[in-house]
């Protein structure tokens, strides 16, 4: 009984870990975020592609007839990649502002130690042998 106590309890402090938990914040984020790439790519990126393409009709639907019954779905593999690049870009926007925060961190100087108060008695001390001589 106590192996099945000491595994929950190392999972527990595993899952308790703040890398595990901002990792899953980031997938969920990422998830909602890939619905919102995926309806600017079909709902409004595409049918501008597809008026430019001629046919007037979204770019989804940009298929070649292969003989013999099957289709090559060209449409559906740029939307594949337009999908990728908007996640990408919103990806390397959001680390190049996390790794800029983290370097005005690092430049920004701490302040001083103040002195202790024996520090501070030893340099008036120090001071008033010097005013002696």
């Amino acid at each position: 009984m106590s192996k099945t106590k000491g595994f929950f309890a190392e999972f527990k402090t595993f899952i308790a870990r703040g890398n595990v938990l901002d990792l899953a914040v980031g997938v969920i984020i990422g998830g909602a975020f890939s619905a919102i790439t995926n309806s600017l790519v079909n709902d409004i990126i595409n049918p501008i592609l597809g008026i430019l393409t001629g046919g007037n009709e979204a770019l989804s639907a940009l298929s070649f007839q292969l003989p013999g019954g099957g289709a090559i779905m060209v449409g559906s593999f740029i939307n594949a990649v337009l999908n990728f690049l908007i996640m990408a870009f919103a990806v390397f926007c959001l680390v190049k502002v996390v790794n800029r925060l983290h370097r005005r961190k690092e430049t920004v100087p701490a302040p001083a130690p103040k002195p202790s108060n024996e520090e501070v008695l030893l340099a008036e001390i120090r001071d008033l042998l010097k005013e002696r001589t």
